[in-house]
């Protein structure tokens, strides 16, 4: 018995309340993942920053972009995440105006 009550509030130290969590939740990660770095945390969400290389056919050259996506932040994994932190994040269903992508997991520390 001692155990079984150990296992349980395991599960519930580790679970959340968030809906909008992809591991406790029943929010779905679905088509494309980004890693970035991320220059903003707030409440319930971070802004992650990352490069792409853009060709520009006139120029027959290649230019260095700077994409930023909001991501959800689930309540479970706040204090884990900081500003200067590598992250995947992952595609989801729209969630707000400008949230369409939730974070999944951190890569590297600052």
């Amino acid at each position: 018995m001692g155990k079984e009550k150990e296992k349980k509030l395991e599960v519930t130290k580790n679970s959340c309340a968030d809906k909008t969590c992809p591991e406790h939740g029943n929010l779905k990660v679905r088509g494309r993942t980004f890693k970035g770095y991320v220059i903003r945390k707030f409440h319930k969400r971070i802004v992650i920053e990352f490069e792409r290389i853009v060709y520009i056919r006139k120029y027959e050259r290649y230019l260095k972009k700077k994409t930023r996506i909001h991501a959800r932040l689930p309540e479970c994994k706040e204090k884990e995440v900081n500003v200067g932190d590598y992250v995947l994040v992952g595609e989801c269903r729209p969630l707000s105006k400008m949230i369409h992508t939730v974070y999944l997991k951190k890569l590297k520390e600052k």
